[in-house]
């Protein structure tokens, strides 16, 4: 199983103006600028590490999931939440040659914790012996930083000012987070319970 991100969040969705008010870092100056770049870095960090811990993807972007079999024929659980749509579904025979399903023999299934896609009949179709599946999806709450719930933003704004705040200390290497940001997440992690299938 491999889940790719195909697309990025692009600099105009990241809350950097935010983020100076979120540290009180002084402003109208020449120099008001020069920090950006990093500020933009402890963003992106920031989210990567929520949405490794959620399974929420923020800002919404395209990814491409592979695996070598569907757990569950009946309707397969995706890796990420929310999901907005299925884009393709593309089967990989052992030789590499790709057939693109119809998307008339499959579908989502909304869900915040645990979006699936399900066939349209019976069963999604078979994967190819030595072969694999190819699910290409559209993941986030939104293309905006305001799609984003409001305590998940504050959550990333949190992380980030720790991220900046500690930025010269190695000695943070076990991956701490701060008590205040785990809290904020702990709503939306997922409870596995399902015998470690996804």
């Amino acid at each position: 199983m491999m889940l790719v991100e195909e697309t990025t969040v692009p600099l105009a969705a990241l809350p950097v103006t935010e983020f100076k008010a979120h540290l009180r870092l002084g402003s109208g100056f020449a120099e008001d600028s020069v920090q950006d770049a990093v500020l933009e870095s402890f963003l992106r960090a920031a989210m990567a590490a929520i949405e490794a811990r959620t399974g929420k993807i923020l800002i919404e972007r395209e990814f491409s999931w592979t695996l070598s079999r569907w757990r569950d024929v009946t309707g397969q659980v995706l890796p990420v939440a929310p999901v907005s749509a299925i884009a393709s579904v593309v089967l990989i025979d052992r030789g590499e040659v790709e057939t693109v399903l119809d998307s008339a023999v499959y579908r989502l299934v909304p869900d915040l914790q645990r979006p699936r896609i399900s066939p349209v009949g019976t069963l999604l179709p078979q994967v190819p012996s030595g072969g694999s599946v190819r699910v290409g999806l559209l993941a986030g709450y939104g293309p905006e930083w305001s799609d984003l719930p409001a305590d998940l933003a504050q959550a990333v704004l949190l992380l980030a000012a720790h991220y900046y705040e500690y930025r010269h200390d190695t000695g943070l290497s076990s991956g701490c987070m701060p008590f205040g940001v785990t809290s904020l997440l702990e709503r939306y992690r997922t409870v596995r319970i399902f015998a470690g299938s996804l």
